[in-house]
Protein backbone atom coordinates (compact mmCIF):
# COMPACT_ATOMS: atom_id res chain seq x y z
CA UNK A 1 0.00 0.00 0.00
CA UNK A 2 1.12 3.57 -0.69
CA UNK A 3 2.11 5.21 2.58
CA UNK A 4 1.64 8.65 1.01
CA UNK A 5 -2.11 8.10 0.54
CA UNK A 6 -2.69 6.42 3.90
CA UNK A 7 -4.29 9.05 6.09
CA UNK A 8 -4.87 7.57 9.56
CA UNK A 9 -3.93 10.04 12.32
CA UNK A 10 -3.39 12.83 9.80
CA UNK A 11 -5.09 16.21 9.89
CA UNK A 12 -5.90 18.60 7.08
CA UNK A 13 -6.58 17.94 3.42
CA UNK A 14 -7.16 14.43 2.08
CA UNK A 15 -8.81 12.70 -0.87
CA UNK A 16 -11.86 10.48 -0.62
CA UNK A 17 -11.78 7.05 -2.25
CA UNK A 18 -13.81 8.45 -5.17
CA UNK A 19 -11.40 11.37 -5.72
CA UNK A 20 -13.39 14.12 -4.03
CA UNK A 21 -11.69 16.28 -1.39
CA UNK A 22 -12.01 15.82 2.35
CA UNK A 23 -10.63 17.38 5.51
CA UNK A 24 -9.39 15.23 8.38
CA UNK A 25 -9.40 15.67 12.15
CA UNK A 26 -8.21 13.22 14.83
CA UNK A 27 -10.10 12.47 18.04
CA UNK A 28 -9.12 10.57 21.19
CA UNK A 29 -11.55 7.82 22.16
CA UNK A 30 -9.78 6.31 25.16
CA UNK A 31 -6.99 3.97 26.19
CA UNK A 32 -7.39 0.28 25.41
CA UNK A 33 -6.02 -2.12 28.01
CA UNK A 34 -4.27 -4.99 26.19
CA UNK A 35 -2.64 -7.16 28.87
CA UNK A 36 -2.67 -10.25 26.65
CA UNK A 37 -1.01 -8.56 23.67
CA UNK A 38 -3.82 -9.86 21.45
CA UNK A 39 -6.46 -7.50 20.06
CA UNK A 40 -9.73 -8.54 18.48
CA UNK A 41 -11.11 -6.29 15.73
CA UNK A 42 -14.86 -6.75 15.39
CA UNK A 43 -18.39 -5.46 15.09
CA UNK A 44 -18.97 -4.94 18.84
CA UNK A 45 -22.66 -5.70 18.66
CA UNK A 46 -22.67 -8.77 16.41
CA UNK A 47 -19.22 -10.43 16.23
CA UNK A 48 -17.49 -9.67 19.52
CA UNK A 49 -16.77 -13.37 20.02
CA UNK A 50 -15.37 -14.25 16.59
CA UNK A 51 -13.59 -11.35 14.90
CA UNK A 52 -9.95 -11.71 13.76
CA UNK A 53 -7.18 -11.30 16.32
CA UNK A 54 -3.90 -9.39 15.94
CA UNK A 55 -0.72 -9.32 18.03
CA UNK A 56 0.54 -6.04 19.54
CA UNK A 57 2.89 -5.28 22.44
CA UNK A 58 1.08 -5.85 25.75
CA UNK A 59 0.13 -2.70 27.60
CA UNK A 60 -2.23 0.26 27.56
CA UNK A 61 -2.48 1.93 24.15
CA UNK A 62 -4.29 5.10 23.06
CA UNK A 63 -7.15 4.69 20.59
CA UNK A 64 -7.98 7.45 18.13
CA UNK A 65 -10.51 7.98 15.37
CA UNK A 66 -9.65 9.90 12.23
CA UNK A 67 -12.79 11.67 11.01
CA UNK A 68 -13.28 12.97 7.49
CA UNK A 69 -15.40 15.98 6.60
CA UNK A 70 -16.85 14.84 3.27
CA UNK A 71 -19.35 17.68 2.81
CA UNK A 72 -19.18 19.36 -0.63
CA UNK A 73 -18.27 22.70 0.95
CA UNK A 74 -15.96 21.11 3.58
CA UNK A 75 -17.97 23.00 6.18
CA UNK A 76 -18.33 20.24 8.76
CA UNK A 77 -21.90 19.38 7.82
CA UNK A 78 -21.15 15.77 6.79
CA UNK A 79 -18.67 13.81 8.87
CA UNK A 80 -17.61 10.19 8.43
CA UNK A 81 -15.27 8.02 10.50
CA UNK A 82 -12.30 7.09 8.34
CA UNK A 83 -10.04 5.00 10.63
CA UNK A 84 -10.14 3.42 14.07
CA UNK A 85 -6.52 3.26 15.28
CA UNK A 86 -4.70 1.58 18.15
CA UNK A 87 -1.57 3.69 18.65
CA UNK A 88 1.29 1.35 19.58
CA UNK A 89 4.20 3.82 19.28
CA UNK A 90 4.88 7.35 18.10
CA UNK A 91 6.74 7.74 14.83
CA UNK A 92 6.53 8.39 11.12
CA UNK A 93 5.04 5.56 9.04
CA UNK A 94 7.39 4.22 6.39
CA UNK A 95 5.28 1.22 5.38
CA UNK A 96 1.59 0.31 5.41
CA UNK A 97 0.60 -3.33 4.97
CA UNK A 98 -2.41 -5.54 5.53
CA UNK A 99 -2.24 -7.11 8.98
CA UNK A 100 -1.47 -10.76 9.68
CA UNK A 101 -3.98 -12.41 12.00
CA UNK A 102 -2.97 -14.41 15.07
CA UNK A 103 -2.21 -17.28 14.84
CA UNK A 104 -3.18 -17.72 11.19
CA UNK A 105 -0.60 -15.35 9.70
CA UNK A 106 -1.20 -13.77 6.28
CA UNK A 107 -4.63 -14.07 4.70
CA UNK A 108 -5.07 -16.47 1.77
CA UNK A 109 -3.88 -15.10 -1.58
CA UNK A 110 -6.18 -12.40 -2.89
CA UNK A 111 -7.81 -11.85 0.52
CA UNK A 112 -7.16 -9.68 3.58
CA UNK A 113 -8.08 -9.89 7.23
CA UNK A 114 -10.77 -7.47 8.25
CA UNK A 115 -14.03 -6.80 10.02
CA UNK A 116 -17.44 -7.68 8.67
CA UNK A 117 -19.91 -5.07 9.93
CA UNK A 118 -23.68 -5.48 10.26
CA UNK A 119 -24.48 -2.74 12.81
CA UNK A 120 -22.53 0.24 11.48
CA UNK A 121 -19.85 -0.02 14.18
CA UNK A 122 -16.33 -1.37 14.72
CA UNK A 123 -14.36 -2.02 17.89
CA UNK A 124 -11.08 -3.13 19.42
CA UNK A 125 -10.88 -5.28 22.57
CA UNK A 126 -8.30 -7.42 24.36
CA UNK A 127 -8.88 -11.10 23.59
CA UNK A 128 -8.12 -12.30 27.11
CA UNK A 129 -10.46 -9.73 28.62
CA UNK A 130 -13.38 -11.21 26.73
CA UNK A 131 -12.82 -14.52 28.51
CA UNK A 132 -12.42 -12.99 31.96
CA UNK A 133 -14.78 -10.02 31.92
CA UNK A 134 -17.88 -10.91 29.89
CA UNK A 135 -20.77 -13.23 30.87
CA UNK A 136 -19.78 -16.88 30.55
CA UNK A 137 -22.21 -17.64 27.73
CA UNK A 138 -21.65 -15.49 24.61
CA UNK A 139 -25.24 -16.18 23.58
CA UNK A 140 -26.38 -13.87 26.40
CA UNK A 141 -24.07 -10.97 25.55
CA UNK A 142 -26.46 -9.19 23.22
CA UNK A 143 -29.46 -9.15 25.61
CA UNK A 144 -27.51 -8.67 28.84
CA UNK A 145 -24.84 -6.20 27.72
CA UNK A 146 -25.31 -4.80 24.24
CA UNK A 147 -28.99 -3.95 23.89
CA UNK A 148 -31.18 -3.64 26.99
CA UNK A 149 -33.30 -0.93 28.57
CA UNK A 150 -30.64 0.46 30.90
CA UNK A 151 -28.50 3.52 30.23
CA UNK A 152 -25.37 1.38 30.37
CA UNK A 153 -26.31 -0.72 27.33
CA UNK A 154 -23.65 -0.47 24.68
CA UNK A 155 -26.09 0.91 22.13
CA UNK A 156 -26.99 3.73 24.53
CA UNK A 157 -23.36 4.38 25.43
CA UNK A 158 -22.55 4.91 21.74
CA UNK A 159 -24.77 7.99 21.81
CA UNK A 160 -23.17 9.56 24.90
CA UNK A 161 -21.64 12.98 24.40
CA UNK A 162 -18.28 11.79 25.79
CA UNK A 163 -15.92 11.57 24.04
CA UNK A 164 -18.44 12.37 21.28
CA UNK A 165 -21.60 10.75 19.92
CA UNK A 166 -20.82 7.65 17.89
CA UNK A 167 -17.74 6.73 19.94
CA UNK A 168 -17.46 4.86 23.23
CA UNK A 169 -14.86 3.62 25.71
CA UNK A 170 -16.68 1.04 27.85
CA UNK A 171 -15.39 -1.00 30.77
CA UNK A 172 -16.39 -4.66 30.38
CA UNK A 173 -19.05 -5.95 32.80
CA UNK A 174 -16.83 -7.93 35.21
CA UNK A 175 -13.52 -6.17 34.64
CA UNK A 176 -11.25 -6.27 37.72
CA UNK A 177 -8.70 -3.82 36.31
CA UNK A 178 -10.59 -1.58 33.89
CA UNK A 179 -10.43 -3.94 30.91
CA UNK A 180 -12.46 -2.26 28.18
CA UNK A 181 -13.77 -2.17 24.65
CA UNK A 182 -13.31 0.91 22.45
CA UNK A 183 -15.64 1.46 19.51
CA UNK A 184 -16.82 3.89 16.87
CA UNK A 185 -19.28 4.09 14.02
CA UNK A 186 -17.95 2.61 10.80
CA UNK A 187 -17.59 5.21 8.09
CA UNK A 188 -20.28 4.56 5.50
CA UNK A 189 -21.96 1.87 7.62
CA UNK A 190 -22.14 -1.86 7.04
CA UNK A 191 -19.62 -3.71 4.91
CA UNK A 192 -16.15 -5.23 5.13
CA UNK A 193 -13.24 -3.17 6.40
CA UNK A 194 -9.59 -4.30 6.22
CA UNK A 195 -7.17 -4.17 9.12
CA UNK A 196 -3.77 -2.68 8.31
CA UNK A 197 -0.59 -1.96 10.24
CA UNK A 198 1.98 0.81 10.01
CA UNK A 199 5.71 0.43 10.68
CA UNK A 200 8.50 2.99 10.84
CA UNK A 201 11.72 2.81 8.84
CA UNK A 202 13.30 0.46 11.40
CA UNK A 203 10.40 -1.99 11.19
CA UNK A 204 8.91 -1.00 14.54
CA UNK A 205 5.13 -1.38 14.76
CA UNK A 206 3.44 2.01 15.09
CA UNK A 207 -0.26 1.28 14.82
CA UNK A 208 -3.10 -1.12 14.09
CA UNK A 209 -5.85 0.45 12.00
CA UNK A 210 -9.32 -0.50 10.82
CA UNK A 211 -9.54 1.25 7.45
CA UNK A 212 -13.16 2.34 6.99
CA UNK A 213 -12.60 3.12 3.31
CA UNK A 214 -13.57 6.76 3.37
CA UNK A 215 -10.27 8.27 2.22
CA UNK A 216 -7.16 7.03 0.46
CA UNK A 217 -6.73 4.19 -1.99
CA UNK A 218 -8.84 1.03 -2.03
CA UNK A 219 -6.60 -1.86 -3.09
CA UNK A 220 -8.76 -4.83 -2.11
Amino acid sequence: MDVTTFSALRTGAATQTDGRPATLTVHDVGTLRVPSGLVRACDPFMSLEDGPVFAVPPGDHPVRVTIADVSPALDGSHLREAYLTLVVADGTPAAVTYADAHPEGPAPEGEVWGVGVDTGSVALVDLGALTRCMPADPRTWYDEVVDHAGPDSWFNRMEDAVPRPGMADIVLPSAPAGENVVMTRSGWGDGFYPVVVTHDATGRLLGLHIDLRVVGEVVV
